[in-house]
C-alpha cells in the first residue's frame, strides 16, 4: 500500500517529514495526537489512482452514518484513511466522467456533421428553432462523419437560402405605383432610406412622378432633414401630422405614380404604434408597409420589433409582409436578423449599410446575406463594439410565444415556403392554385369562373410542348385524362387541359396548342392519319407517336408488324428513369423503317426494365420522324413517365371526391386532380438540390413516409392545399369577429 506512516514531537515536525520523503504534493489521509506527539497518514498525490485497500480493511461504512471505531479494528486510523481514499477515488473517476461528457460535443462536433453545422448555425446567430428545423432535412449521404465538409456546407447554404424570401428584381418594386410607408423603431434609419428609395426611383423615371411625405413632426430637424433631400432630388415634398390620414394629401399628390412616407419611429412597446398605423390605412388610399430592421439590434429587440409592428399593422386591417435591412455596416452578426426574417416569413426589399445616397442600398441577394452571416464568428464584433455577447444582458425584456404556438408558426413557414417554391419551379402552378380558389365557391358560380380563368389562357406561351392521352375515358373512371403540357425543361405543367374542351380532329387540336400555348412538341398516343402527318411535317414539328405492336411499317420494302421487326434485335441502349414511383431502366434500339406512303420513320422498341433484377417491366412500341434521328429518346422517357401522371391523377380524383361531398364540379375537380399529379410527377422525376429539399420539405408537412415517392409527393401537395384552404378560411372568419 502507497500509505505510509509519520511520527513526530510535533506538527511542524512530522510536517517536514512528509515534504522530505513525499514532496510538496503529498496528500495528507489522517492525523491525530498520540501520548508520543503528532501521527500522520500520507502518501504521494499521484499515488491515488493506484490505491488498493488491505484485504483486511472493513466494507465501507453508510453514507448516512456516522465513523465509529470497533474494538475489532486493529488500526481505526489505518481503516479510516483507507475510506477516505476510496471516497477520494471515486470523486476523481465521478470528476473525469463528468469531464468526458462535457468534452464530447467539442470532440464530436468534429466527426458529426449535424452537431458541427449546429454549432455553426448557433455560433454565428441563428436559434435553436431554425437551426433544428433546416438541419431535419440534412441528407443521410451528407450525414456520415465522411462526408464532404465543402458539399455539407454547400447544401446548408443553399437550405439557408431557400428560406430567405427576397425582392427578385429591383423593377417589381419601382415600377408598381402606389404610396409606399417606412415604419419602424427610432433611429433605424426610415429617413435615409426614404431618401435611397426616392432618388433610385428618380433615377429610373425621373423626378416628375414621385413625392416625398413625412409624419415626423417630433424629431426637431426631421423635416428639415428630408427636405435638403427633396430639393437634392427636385422633387416635392410635404408634411402630415401623425394623425392625418394620408387622403388629406391626396389632391395635392394628383399626377405622383409613387409616393413614400416617411413615418415617426416609435418604440415597439409605444402604443401609439396601432394608431399610427391606423392612421395611414384609415382612408380611402392604399398604403403599402414595409419594415426597417436594424441589423445591429439585439436578437430580443427585433423578436419584438416585428411582432408587435406586425400585430399593429393586423389589428389596422392591413397587411405588413417586406421588410428593408439597414445599418448592416453596424451589425456584428448578421445571421440574429436573418433568422428572425425567415422565422417571421417577411420578404427582404433591400440591404442598407451606409450613409450615402443612394450608392449604399442594394436589392436583398440571398446568396451574400447568407454568405456574410455564415462567414462571422460567435461574438466576433460585437465585443469589439462593447456590445454584451450574452444571449440575455441584464433588464433585457424577452418577448417569446408559447411552445404549441412556435410549432404552428413552424409548420406555417415551411408550408408558405413550400408553396412559394412550387410557384417558381412549376409552370402553371399559380394558377392551379386559383382553380383550387374556385372550389371554395358555390357550386353555381363554378362553372362561369373556370370559364373566365380558361379564357384569360394562363400558361400562354410557357408550354414547350404536349403529352397526349388516349381519347377515351380512364379504365374504370366517367372522365378521360387531361392533356399535360410540356415547358422548356420537359416538366409538366400544372394547369393542364380539358379534353372535351378541345376542338375535334388531331389537326385542329395541334395546330391550336400552337397558337395558345407555342407548343412545338408533341407526345402522341396513335399514329396520326396521313392528313395529320403530312402537317406535322411541313410544319418540322418534333413528334413521336405510341403505337401498337401490330403497327405496320416498311423495312427495305417488305411489310412487317413492328414486333416483327425486332424478334432477333438486341436492346443495346439504356437510360435511367423514373417509372411508376421506381427507378428504372428504359433499353431500347430502333431502325430505319417507311409508312405506307413512304414517308422516312424510325422504329422503336423500348423495354422498362429493374436495374437490380433485370427483371422486364414494361414493352412500348414507338414510331418517329428519321429527320429527328436518336435525339427522341429523352421524349420516349416523358412520354412513359406520362403513364404515372394519368394513374396520379385518379388517386387525386378519389381523395377530392371524398373530402367535397360532391359540391365541386366536375371539370373544376378533374383540373386540380390533374394538376396535382402533374406536379407530383414533376417532382418525382427531377432530382437536382432545389428538389430534394423541395421534396423532404413537402413530405415533411405530410409527417408520415411512404414506399413510392411519387403517391408520397401526391398525398403530400393535397395535404398542403387543404392546409392552405383552411389557414384562409379561419384568417377570413377570424376578421369578421366570430372566433
Amino acid at each position: 500500500m502507497s500509505v505510509r506512516r509519520f511520527v513526530g514531537a510535533n506538527s511542524r515536525d512530522v510536517m517536514r517529514q512528509v515534504r522530505e520523503a513525499l514532496g510538496d504534493d503529498a496528500l495528507i489521509v489522517a492525523n491525530r495526537r498520540t501520548e508520543g506527539g503528532v501521527e500522520i497518514l500520507a502518501m504521494a498525490d499521484e499515488a491515488v489512482d493506484h490505491f488498493e485497500p488491505s484485504p483486511s480493511s472493513p466494507p465501507p461504512p453508510n453514507p448516512t452514518s456516522q465513523i465509529a471505531f470497533s474494538s475489532r479494528d486493529s488500526d481505526p486510523l489505518q481503516a479510516m484513511s483507507e475510506r477516505l481514499l476510496r471516497e477520494m477515488q471515486e470523486m476523481r473517476e465521478l470528476l473525469s466522467q463528468r469531464q468526458s461528457v462535457a468534452d464530447v460535443p467539442t470532440s464530436a462536433a468534429t466527426d458529426d456533421p449535424y452537431s458541427r453545422l449546429r454549432q455553426q448555425l448557433l455560433s454565428v446567430g441563428f436559434s435553436e428553432e431554425l437551426s433544428d428545423e433546416v438541419l431535419a432535412e440534412l441528407p443521410t449521404s451528407l450525414a456520415q462523419p465522411d462526408a464532404d465538409s465543402t458539399l455539407t456546407m454547400e447544401w446548408l447554404r443553399g437550405q439557408l437560402m431557400a428560406r430567405l424570401p427576397v425582392l427578385k428584381e429591383e423593377t417589381g418594386f419601382f415600377d408598381q405605383a402606389g404610396i409606399v410607408a417606412l415604419v419602424g423603431p427610432t433611429g433605424v434609419g426610415k429617413t435615409t432610406t426614404t431618401a435611397k428609395l426616392a432618388a433610385r426611383f428618380v433615377m429610373r423615371h425621373g423626378t416628375r412622378p414621385v413625392a416625398l411625405v413625412t409624419t415626423d413632426s417630433f424629431r426637431i430637424g426631421a423635416h428639415e432633414q428630408l427636405r435638403i433631400y427633396a430639393r437634392l432630388l427636385d422633387t416635392p415634398m410635404y408634411a402630415l401630422d401623425a394623425e392625418q390620414p394620408i387622403d388629406e394629401l391626396v389632391g395635392r399628390l394628383q399626377g405622383k405614380q409613387w409616393v413614400i412616407i416617411d413615418t415617426v419611429g416609435m418604440s415597439q412597446r409605444d402604443q401609439r404604434v396601432i394608431e399610427q398605423i391606423a392612421h395611414l390605412q384609415g382612408g380611402q388610399a392604399s398604403v403599402r408597409l414595409v419594415l426597417l430592421l436594424n441589423a445591429a439590434s439585439q436578437p430580443e429587440t427585433l423578436e419584438e420589433v416585428v411582432l408587435r409592428y406586425r400585430q399593429a399593422a393586423r389589428a389596422a386591417g392591413a397587411e405588413l409582409d417586406d421588410c428593408i435591412i439597414t445599418k448592416q455596416d453596424e451589425a456584428g452578426r448578421l445571421a440574429p436578423v436573418l433568422d428572425i426574417v425567415i422565422r417571421h416569413g417577411l420578404r427582404v426589399l433591400f440591404g442598407s449599410y451606409g450613409q450615402r445616397v443612394p450608392e449604399d442600398m442594394a436589392v436583398a441577394d440571398p446568396a451574400a446575406l447568407i454568405d456574410q452571416a455564415l462567414s462571422t464568428s460567435l461574438g466576433k464584433g460585437r465585443e469589439e463594439r462593447g456590445f454584451p455577447s450574452a444571449a440575455h444582458p441584464p433588464g433585457a425584456h424577452s418577448v417569446s410565444l408559447p411552445r404549441w404556438s412556435r410549432d404552428v408558426l413552424g409548420q406555417g413557414r415551411r408550408l408558405s415556403s413550400v408553396l412559394t417554391r412550387l410557384r417558381e419551379r412549376i409552370v402553371g402552378f399559380s394558377a392551379l392554385e386559383s382553380v383550387w380558389d374556385i372550389a371554395s365557391l358555390p357550386g353555381v358560380l363554378q362553372d362561369k369562373r373556370l370559364d373566365a380563368l380558361l379564357a384569360s389562357e394562363p400558361c400562354a406561351d410557357k408550354g414547350l410542348g404536349m403529352a397526349w392521352p388516349p381519347r377515351r375515358n380512364e379504365r374504370g373512371c366517367d372522365w378521360s385524362m387531361p392533356d399535360l403540357g410540356l415547358d422548356a425543361d420537359g416538366g409538366w405543367l400544372a394547369l393542364t387541359s380539358l379534353q372535351h374542351r378541345q376542338p375535334a380532329g388531331w389537326q385542329s387540336r395541334l395546330l391550336r396548342q400552337g397558337e395558345t400555348m407555342g407548343a412545338a412538341v408533341h407526345l402522341l398516343p396513335v399514329f396520326p392519319d396521313p392528313t395529320t402527318l403530312a402537317w406535322l411535317e411541313a410544319q418540322h414539328l418534333t413528334w413521336i407517336t405510341l403505337v401498337a405492336a401490330s403497327q405496320r411499317v416498311y423495312c427495305q420494302g417488305e411489310r412487317y408488324a413492328q414486333r416483327q421487326l425486332f424478334t432477333d434485335s438486341p436492346l443495346t441502349h439504356h437510360t435511367d428513369l423514373r417509372f411508376r414511383g421506381q427507378t428504372m431502366q428504359l433499353w431500347n434500339t430502333h431502325m430505319a423503317v417507311e409508312d405506307a406512303a413512304g414517308t422516312p420513320l424510325l422504329a422503336w422498341v423500348g423495354e422498362v426494365r429493374d436495374p437490380e433484377s433485370g427483371k422486364r417491366i414494361a414493352r412500348r412500341y414507338w414510331l418517329t420522324p428519321a429527320r429527328l434521328g436518336a435525339d427522341v429518346r429523352s421524349l420516349l422517357v416523358i412520354q412513359l413517365q406520362s403513364e404515372g401522371v394519368s394513374s396520379l391523377t385518379k388517386r387525386a380524383w378519389q381523395q377530392l371526391k371524398d373530402s367535397d361531398d360532391g359540391e365541386v364540379s366536375t371539370e373544376v375537380r378533374l383540373l386540380m386532380a390533374s394538376g396535382i399529379a402533374a406536379a407530383a410527377g414533376h417532382l418525382d422525376v427531377v432530382n437536382d438540390d432545389a428538389a430534394i429539399a423541395l421534396r423532404s420539405d413537402l413530405l415533411r408537412l405530410l409527417g408520415t413516409t411512404r414506399k413510392r415517392r411519387d403517391t408520397a409527393m401526391l398525398d403530400a401537395l393535397v395535404h398542403a392545399f387543404m392546409a392552405r384552404d383552411a389557414i384562409r378560411q379561419l384568417s377570413s372568419v377570424s376578421r369578421e369577429g366570430l372566433v
